[in-house]
């Protein structure tokens, strides 16, 4: 009989999962946009059996893909077992707008998706098939729960379930037999094992620690300096037209896309680096949206909080989260977006130097060995001061088209998860020579949200015409 078999998700995933409200819905997501054509029956029809047999063929390279969650008696901290019911038909759906569907159709659907909450009692991700997308196009929305992945894990999935190169067939997965759930009573035993185990552990660092102190010593002082750094930064952003109290359940999406070349010119010309450039883009776009609703910028504290990954190399289809969360003051008062850039350069410089990363790892360290709560409250405590204003993720994506089957992928926009009182956030993924930007909005906060796309893009212009393009 086979072993059970149980996967104990780490504090940082763990958090993920704690703070879901009704109105929070920590999952991430792409908007995959492909070519309909080579994937077309001869009834007019997309041959969607094809694509979900394809993406069923690559799941035994995705295991976490078939796993669902339990939780462990008394501690509560929930752990990864195999879904010995488990259907792709329910993860892989199938959906159509009405031809032809325009961008404005599925964007609002797009929303509707994201505005769902994943079932707990299944593998916590989905795939959305759309076909009737005008431009002979059909689009696949991939959503995950954050507690699976973060952007550069996302990414590896993506490179799991897509192909370097057109392929009109695909062999079938192994067969999957699921392992079995361990029991209750086996959860509980093992999880005070592991509490028993604790002091012999810090014991066996504490030995390795010995055999270079001076290293240990230095180790130890940048996690406590940064432990300061990061704790002395729970300090409230300025409020604005983006932070009510809370977000509700429902969203509205959009997206642009930019060319990656250009971007890279601004950076060569004006300095810093991609994430720079696109800090500095957030902050003229953020200016312009502000301003026309009437809020003063002189004083203004706004704030963003930038997922930094600290994934190993060849880690990248690693599952659950390798980030640290810096928050980065964006200087909207400046409207020379030269100089705009420059004070962005500027801030990003200085945390590079700081030891807020350590800080961050020392706080999810602390979590992993006690509980949970300790990365969950910290979080909850930055965003009720209002610590940031929203969240700006940019993640690196592959440079060379990626195909579903031989349907080539032509654009690939990404979607972030919208915190507790932060009613719009900003996903940035460049692949294939573009930089594609996904907007995530409460529908009800952010009535206007393809406003905040077209300043996103009047802002990239500025940056250009500083440049000298």
């Amino acid at each position: 009989m086979p072993t059970p078999h149980y996967d104990r998700l780490s504090a940082l995933d763990a958090h993920f999962l704690e703070l879901e409200d009704a109105g929070v819905h920590m999952h991430v997501a792409a908007v995959l946009l492909c070519d309909a054509a080579p994937l077309m029956r001869p009834d007019g029809g997309l041959d969607v059996d094809r694509i979900r047999g394809s993406i069923a063929s690559r799941l035994h390279e995705i295991p976490r893909y078939r796993q669902r969650l339990a939780w462990i008696p008394l501690e509560h901290h929930p752990v990864w077992v195999d879904d010995a019911s488990f259907n792709i038909h329910y993860h892989v759906r199938h959906v159509s707008l009405p031809r032809p569907g325009d961008a404005r159709q599925l964007k609002r659907l797009v929303g509707l998706i994201s505005s769902q909450k994943f079932d707990p009692s299944k593998p916590l991700w989905e795939i959305w098939v759309i076909e009737g997308v005008e431009g002979g196009r059909f689009a696949a929305v991939a959503r995950s729960h954050h507690c699976m992945v973060d952007g550069i894990a996302g990414v590896g999935v993506l490179r799991v379930l897509l192909q370097p190169e057109p392929a009109a067939s695909f062999a079938p997965g192994p067969r999957w037999r699921p392992r079995p759930a361990p029991s209750d009573a086996r959860l509980a035993v093992e999880s005070l094992w592991r509490r028993v185990r604790e002091p012999f552990d810090l014991a066996a660092a504490a030995r390795r620690a010995l055999a270079d102190p001076s290293r240990a010593w230095r180790d130890a002082q940048d996690a406590v300096r940064g432990l300061s750094e990061s704790l002395s930064a729970l300090q409230s952003a300025s409020p604005t037209p983006i932070n009510p109290e809370h977000v509700g359940p429902h969203r509205r999406i959009d997206w642009l896309r930019l060319d990656l070349e250009e971007v890279k010119r601004v950076r060569r010309q004006l300095g810093g680096t991609i994430n720079d450039v696109v800090l500095a883009m957030v902050a003229g776009a953020m200016r312009r949206y502000l301003r026309e609703r009437h809020v003063k910028l002189r004083g203004l504290h706004f704030r963003v909080m930038c997922p930094v990954s600290v994934r190993a190399n060849g880690a990248q289809r690693a599952f659950g989260n390798r980030v640290v969360m810096l928050v980065v003051e964006l200087p909207l008062g400046e409207r020379d977006p030269r100089r705009r850039l420059a004070r962005v350069i500027e801030t990003t410089s200085a945390l590079k130097e700081s030891k807020a990363v350590h800080g961050s790892e020392l706080i999810e360290a602390i979590g992993d060995q006690t509980t949970t709560s300790v990365v969950t409250e910290t979080m909850r405590m930055a965003t009720r001061l209002r610590v940031f204003n929203m969240v700006v993720t940019n993640v690196p994506g592959p440079q060379l088209p990626l195909y579903l089957l031989d349907a080539p992928v032509v654009a690939a926009y990404p979607l972030v998860p919208l915190y507790e009182n932060q009613a719009l956030g900003f996903a940035l993924l460049s692949y294939a020579g573009g930089l594609f930007v996904g907007l995530s909005c409460d529908w009800d906060r952010v009535g206007d949200l393809h406003e905040v796309a077209t300043a996103f893009a009047e802002a990239f212009d500025e940056l250009r015409k500083a440049a000298g393009h």
